[in-house]
C-alpha cells in the first residue's frame, strides 16, 4: 500500500461501483470517518492521510493544518463552497469535483421535490394515518408560471424534464449569453422578474449569494412555491419561515439546510407548524446507484492521478 486515503462522504461506494476495491488496486487504504469532520475525531486520520474523499462538510484550514501529507482532496460532489481553496492551494493540495456525475438524479429529484409539495404529499399521508380522508385542491404544472434560477448543466436539465408538464418556463442566469439557444424555448428573466410572474421558482445556482430574502419574498405579487436541491446559502431561511407562515410561501421544498447535524432548533423551518408546507431530505438529490456510482469513478479516478503525480481531469481552482 502506498498510503491512506480519508472518506467521509457517507454514499462513497453505496452503489455497484466497489470504490474501496478500487482504491486497494491503486495502492491506497481507504479510511472512513465522519461526515461532520469533526476535528478531534479526524486528527489522527488526516495526520496520515494522502488523499481525502470529502463529502459536504467543511474542510478549513484548521483541518489541513492537520493533515501535513495530505496531497489531494476529491469533492464527492459539485459543490466546493464547503472547503477552503485557498488554503488548499496555499499548501499544494489539489481540490478536484465531480461534475455532471449526478446532473440527471439532482433534476429528477428536483421534480420530485416539486409534485410533492405542489400536491401536499406529506401532509396529506399524515391525515389518513390520522383518520382524516378529507381532500385538499391543488395546481396542475400546465396551469403554472416556473421560474429556474440557474441555468447549468442541472437547471438545463430540470427545464427539459418540466417540457411535457407544458408549464411556462423562464430562465435566470446572468451568465448565460442571451442568444444561447435555451432562450428559443425558453423566457430570458432575471431574478427580480421572478417574484412577479412565477407561480414556482427553483434553485440551481452556485452558493455564495442569497437569492430568496425579505425584499424578494416581499415583492412576489402571488404566494409562491420554492423548490432548492442546489444551496442552503441561496435563501434567507428566517423570511421563508416567516413568509410561509403568513401565506407567502406556499411551500419550501429543499435538499440542504443551512444548519444540518443539528437538532430540530437548527432551522427556524424545522418548526413544528410549518410541517404541512416544508419538505426537506437530507441531501438525496445526488443518491442514485448512477448517480452514486459516477461519483465515485471520477473521484477516485482524480485523486490516483493526483497522488501518481498526473493532471486530473476535474480540478477546482480558488
Amino acid at each position: 500500500m502506498n498510503g491512506t486515503v480519508l472518506v467521509t462522504s457517507r454514499s462513497f461506494g453505496s452503489g455497484d461501483f466497489d470504490a474501496d476495491s478500487a482504491l486497494a488496486e491503486a495502492g491506497y487504504r481507504p479510511v472512513r470517518a465522519g461526515a461532520a469532520h469533526d476535528l478531534a475525531e479526524l486528527a489522527p486520520l488526516l495526520a496520515e492521510a494522502e488523499g481525502w474523499i470529502a463529502g459536504t462538510g467543511a474542510i478549513t484550514a484548521a483541518h489541513l493544518d492537520l493533515a501535513p501529507r495530505l496531497r489531494a482532496i476529491a469533492r464527492y460532489g459539485v459543490g466546493v463552497d464547503s472547503v477552503d481553496l485557498t488554503a488548499a492551494a496555499a499548501r499544494g493540495v489539489v481540490v478536484t469535483n465531480t461534475p455532471g456525475a449526478n446532473s440527471a438524479a439532482v433534476a429528477e429529484h428536483t421534480l420530485a421535490l416539486l409534485l410533492t409539495a405542489l400536491r401536499g404529499i406529506p401532509a396529506a399521508d399524515r391525515r389518513v394515518r390520522a383518520g382524516d380522508w378529507s381532500g385538499r385542491s391543488a395546481r396542475e404544472l400546465s396551469a403554472l408560471t416556473i421560474g429556474v434560477v440557474g441555468l447549468g448543466r442541472i437547471g438545463r436539465l430540470v427545464i427539459e424534464r418540466l417540457r411535457p408538464f407544458g408549464a411556462k418556463v423562464l430562465g435566470a442566469d446572468p451568465w448565460v449569453d442571451p442568444a444561447d439557444p435555451l432562450f428559443a424555448e425558453v423566457e430570458r428573466a432575471d431574478v427580480a422578474d421572478l417574484a412577479t410572474r412565477c407561480d414556482v421558482v427553483t434553485l440551481h445556482a452556485p452558493g455564495g449569494q442569497t437569492v430568496i430574502d425579505e425584499q424578494w419574498l416581499a415583492a412576489a405579487d402571488r404566494p409562491v412555491l420554492l423548490v432548492n436541491t442546489a444551496r442552503a446559502d441561496l435563501v434567507d431561511e428566517d423570511a421563508i419561515a416567516t413568509a410561509a407562515r403568513r401565506g407567502r410561501v406556499t411551500a419550501y421544498a429543499a435538499d440542504t439546510l443551512a444548519a444540518e447535524n443539528v437538532d430540530d432548533a437548527g432551522s427556524p423551518l424545522l418548526a413544528d407548524d410549518l410541517a404541512d408546507r416544508v419538505i426537506v431530505t437530507a441531501h438525496l438529490g445526488a443518491q442514485t446507484r448512477e448517480g452514486v456510482d459516477g461519483m465515485g469513478r471520477m473521484a477516485v479516478a482524480d485523486l490516483v492521478a493526483v497522488l501518481r503525480g498526473a493532471a486530473p481531469a476535474h480540478p477546482v481552482r480558488a
